[in-house]
This record gives C-alpha cells, structure tokens and sequence, in this order.
C-alpha cells in the first residue's frame, strides 16, 4: 500500500474518530457497476434544512442559483405534488425514518428523540445486505444511531441557548466546517465497502437560521429575491431571503459535488437519489404551517438505469412513502409498521397513481400549536384545534429580519391583511383552500355555501385518518419556551430537551 493511500485512510479515520459515535467501517475499493453482482440499486437521500418547493430553479423561480438541483431534474424526474407530513424539523425526518406519521412515532414534537422501539426502513436494508450510512444534520436522538454501520454528524451549528432562558448569542461553525453540514457527504460515500448496495441518508444544515453574510463567492442581489404575496415588500424582507437563498445555493454545490464523485466512481447508473426538504422555508406563514410554504417539497428523482430523462409527475406522494418505496426497490417485503405507499410505480409512469390524498399535522415547535391537515390535488383542509393563538413563526425566524420588519408595519397599521395573518387570533377554526385558483391559500372557503360538500369530503377524510392512526387532542399544552414578542426564551427551555415521556412526567406535555 502507498504513502499516499495510508494517509488518505488515516485522514477518513480522523475525521470519523471526532464525529463519534460511529459504527463498522470497511476499507472501500471502487468497483465498476458492471461487476457488482448484487444489481439492487444503491439509494441515496439527500434533506435539505428548511427549503420550500418553489425555490429552487427547476419549479420555475427565475434567479435563485440552483444549476445542480436544477440538472438533476433534467436529468431525472420532477414530482409536483409532494408533500410533507410536518413542518417541523426532527419530527419530519422520524416521520420518514419510520415510516410513520409524527404522532405515531411519540418524537412528533420539535427535539423529541425518536424512541428506540421504533422500526426504521435502514435496519431492514442492513439486514437485506445493505450498507448503510449517515452523514451531515442528525436530530434524531441517540437510541435509533446503531441502525447504520456509519454515521459522521455534523456538530452544532447555528444559534445555542443556554437552560434557563440565558442567551448565549450566535454561533458559527468556522474551525469545523463552513456551515452548511455537507462536507462529510463524499466521506461517507467513500467509506462504503466492495461488492454491496449501500444506502446514504445525507443530510445539510443549509438553509436552516442563522443566516451570515459570505455564504458564497457571488451572492444573491436584492433584486434576485421573489417575494410571496404575504410578505411585504421591502429592503429587510429582501435581504433576509437573499441569505437563505445563498445558503440554499451552498448546498446546491454539494449536490453538484456528490453527482459528479458517482460518476467518476463509476457507480451513478444503478444510483438512486431522491432529494427533499424536511420543512419549507423559515419564514413567517411558511415552516411551522400547514400551508403549501410549510409542507410542499421539492422532490427530485434521479435514477439513470430505470427513471427517463425530464420526467415529470403530477402525482400526488408524501414523505411517508419514502421508506415502504426504498424497501420495495431493494426487494424488501415492507411490514405493518410502514404505513406509506409504494411510488416506485410513477418512476417509470409518472401518470401513475398512488393516492388520493395527503395527510399532514402540527405540533409544538418553540410554540404551542395543533393543527392538522389534508390535501388533494386542488383542495387543502387546515383545522386548528388552539384557534385562539396566533401562527407565530418559529423563534429563530420570529429573531430575524423578514419579520422583525413585519412587526414593525404591523405596529403602524401597514400590513395588508395577507401579510397580517401569522398576528390574527383567534384563528379560524376551519380553512378550505383552492390551491389551483388561490395557490397562497389567502381566501378560505370553509364558509362558502358553494364549497359545502368539498368541506365535508375533506372533513370526513381528516378524522378517518385520525381514527385509524389514533390521533387524539393532548390533555396538556406543551408551554411555549420563548417569547412571542421578543423571540427571547423563557424559563421552559431545557437542553437537552426532555423525550416526550419525562416530559409527561413533568406535566409539560401529555
């Protein structure tokens, strides 16, 4: 063995050894696909932090500079109508790791860790003969980490509070990385052993708050940022998406990266990717909602050997479908514990349907919330069940400047009654949206005489699905942990966060 190949091994090493813990590792050699004799296709799953659909290139935003994301739709497949079953960060990715809906999984609430005793598609890939790896943004807690071989976190990133309420300030991850939770991406590709399928679960930190400046060489202009229409137009809203747009471009380059290692390692053609967000934007009326800014995710798939070039499905699909489809293409009989539903068939017909409807729900995230949701093709039905408190965005962007800037107007009396809706309480109860004529869902229908028979329909669906997944009300309110005027945290906040089971013990959830 070379010099040069001993310190490469020495390096991957290193770099494994400080991002503990980590599990079996074997010494990779490359190996051309036409070799391989296990033809299972390799599956990547690249999340995103915080990204709505419509920001990226390819779902037609004009300036956002996504080239990568954008090539990866050419050449693979666009789906249109995908969905989120939350709009939070780690219950969103236990709703996919299992399989489950949030509320099934007990981590349905922001830093609940996922119980251990929850099944997960990547053991049944590990115990089909794939090789499994996690890299970049975890936030799942501890007692489900052993079900990969390999797993290199990304380290704490972004703003950090102290218990009891003490601001620490803001905190860059300069000496470590540059943030963006994506540079262990080709590590962890390249630690893969010879002569398997292996499985990648890469996930980024961009975009997720806080935003600095520098985040790429050729920033985002003022002019670049396309602003929805409950946003109010001015300097300090535009600048604040012209950072998030930086960061998404940051982690577009590493998508770019990873692409462009597969095929040079020869092993892109048998490769799935598929990539989504966890949540949309962090924006006020978009992540922590229930409407199409918090829970419609880009998702792209690229599969040279078996998806064609450019296609694109209308279909309708939800994240709960990623592990019953990962398990069917690896030719892994799904159990009960899956509840999603194949897709793989719109891969190769993307006319093909799998479902009727998508389910969707919210649960605290900084602030005391319960809403649910479920949405068709046209149709989306929101019910609240704590109407008298306000959309408040999450406490990261509730500190920033897109809505800094909207309180202010609001004070003064300058918000139009779209841009005012995240301050209106009480809600309402109901919300009925035509997402076709009203894609910002800003004139609710759930009192429209015209409308009555849709409500119903929409109505009945969401509690069949609450019935057979026993969704109940909580007893107890999770307390808010900041405030919702200064974004400031109050005596609430412990860290870490308390599982949802202590919580319950202390009174503070149930």
């Amino acid at each position: 063995m070379n010099i040069a190949k001993l310190l490469y091994i020495s390096c991957l090493f290193a770099i494994v050894a400080c991002s503990s813990p980590i599990y079996r590792k074997t010494e990779n050699k490359y190996t051309p696909e036409s070799s391989q004799t296990d033809v299972r296709p390799n599956i990547i799953l690249i999340i995103a932090d915080d990204v709505s659909w419509d920001d990226i290139g390819a779902y037609g935003h004009p300036s956002i500079k996504t080239p990568n994301l954008d090539r990866l739709a050419r050449e693979g497949m666009r789906f249109d109508n995908a969905f989120l079953t939350t709009s939070s960060c780690s219950p969103s990715r236990s709703s996919i790791i299992t399989g489950k809906y949030p509320h099934m999984t007990d981590a349905e609430q922001l830093h609940w860790p996922l119980p251990g005793y929850n099944v997960t598609f990547v053991e049944k890939l590990r115990e089909a003969g794939y090789w499994t790896a996690q890299a970049g943004k975890w936030h799942l807690g501890d007692e489900v980490k052993e079900r990969f071989d390999l797993i290199i976190p990304e380290g704490a990133n972004g703003f950090v509070y102290k218990t009891g309420g003490q601001e620490s300030g803001f905190k860059k991850d300069t000496e470590l990385s540059d943030g963006s939770g994506a540079q262990n991406w080709i590590p962890a590709l390249n630690a893969r052993p010879q002569g398997k399928p292996f499985f990648l679960w890469l996930a980024a930190v961009d975009p997720h708050r806080p935003y600095f400046e520098g985040a790429i060489t050729k920033p985002h202009k003022l002019s670049d940022v396309k602003l929805p229409p409950y946003f109010p137009d001015n300097e300090e809203v535009r600048k604040d998406f012209a950072l998030y747009y930086d960061e998404v471009s940051r982690m577009d380059a590493y998508i770019g990266q990873l692409d462009s290692a597969l095929k040079e390692q020869r092993i892109s053609e048998n490769t799935l990717i598929l990539f989504i967000t966890d949540n949309g934007r962090p924006f006020p009326r978009d992540k922590t909602t229930l409407y199409d800014g918090g829970i419609k995710t880009p998702w792209i798939v690229k599969w040279p050997a078996k998806v064609r070039v450019g296609g694109v499905s209308r279909s309708l699909v939800s994240s709960i479908d990623i592990a019953t489809t990962f398990l069917s293409l690896a030719e892994v009989a799904a159990s009960s514990n899956f509840l999603g539903k194949d897709f793989s068939p719109i891969l190769f017909d993307p006319n093909a349907e799998i479902r009727d409807f998508v389910f969707a729900e919210d649960h605290w995230h900084d602030f005391a919330d319960y809403s649910r949701a479920v949405r068709n093709k046209q149709f989306k039905y929101i019910r609240n069940y704590y109407p008298d408190l306000p959309n408040t965005p999450s406490a990261d962007a509730l500190r920033a400047g897109a809505y800094q800037s909207m309180m202010r107007l609001e004070r003064e009396g300058k918000l139009t009654a779209a841009q005012r809706r995240c301050f209106v309480s009480p809600r309402d109860e109901e919300e009925l949206y035509d997402t076709l004529e009203d894609p910002h869902e800003l004139n609710n229908l759930a009192k429209d005489s015209l409308y009555r028979n849709q409500l119903l329909t929409m109505r009945d669906e969401l509690e069949r699905i609450r019935k057979a997944t026993n969704d109940v009300l909580p007893i107890n309110r999770t307390p808010d942990e900041f405030d919702r005027a200064s974004g400031k945290p109050n005596r609430y906040r412990i860290r870490p966060r308390p599982s949802k089971e202590e919580m319950k013990r202390m009174g503070r959830a149930g």
